[in-house]
């Protein structure tokens, strides 16, 4: 798979967007090789976790987020979804289930009824120790411009979890525990 490839088909390449995108996938996809290779018991697949990495965030261009180039009509919380009806177009359903999952530590089926959020009734978590470790690597970085050069602080990453519920607090301690991130 040539992820670029892809990037560059939906993307104006060298265009704000295109930086921004690319920049922060190549955090991520480094932040999480970095973790898995620390985890060779697990046998995590450094390909797949590399390219899914790199395309986790593709559907952003669809949502209205001005702060981070995006002039798209959707709401941003949609991204992930966005992305993986993209991926699924483009022949790639296990990177789209990837992309899908990987807001936060997951969205499930039960949270997206009870807060009415825009999101098809179905748990959006990450399942396989690959969709984790792209998650876990995506929560330490940001995109904003300005703010996106500096890694998030285990302390950042649950105040900004905790918004969303002490349970998410938890599930990220629990895999910074289980991919041997100290906290």
């Amino acid at each position: 798979m040539d992820y670029l490839a892809i990037i560059k088909k939906h993307y104006k390449e060298d265009s704000d967007l295109y930086n921004l995108l690319v920049n922060h996938s190549r955090q991520v996809s480094e932040k999480a090789l970095k973790i898995a290779s620390r985890l060779p018991e697990l046998v995590p697949d450094l390909i797949f976790i590399a390219q899914a990495a790199m395309l986790h965030d593709i559907g952003i261009k669809y949502c209205n987020a001005p702060d981070l180039f995006c002039h798209g009509s959707e709401p941003y919380i949609k991204h992930g979804i966005l992305g993986r009806e993209l991926l699924i177009k483009e022949g790639y359903p296990k990177h789209a289930r990837a992309c899908a999952s990987h807001t936060g530590v997951g969205i499930t089926k039960d949270e997206i009824i009870s807060e009415n959020l825009p999101l098809p009734h179905e748990d959006l978590i990450p399942l396989s120790t690959e969709e984790k470790i792209i998650s876990l690597a995506d929560l330490f970085f940001t995109k904003y411009p300005g703010k996106s050069d500096k890694e998030l602080t285990i302390d950042e990453i649950k105040k900004a979890l905790l918004k969303h519920g002490e349970n998410k607090v938890k599930i990220f301690e629990q895999w910074c525990k289980e991919f041997k991130i100290i906290t």
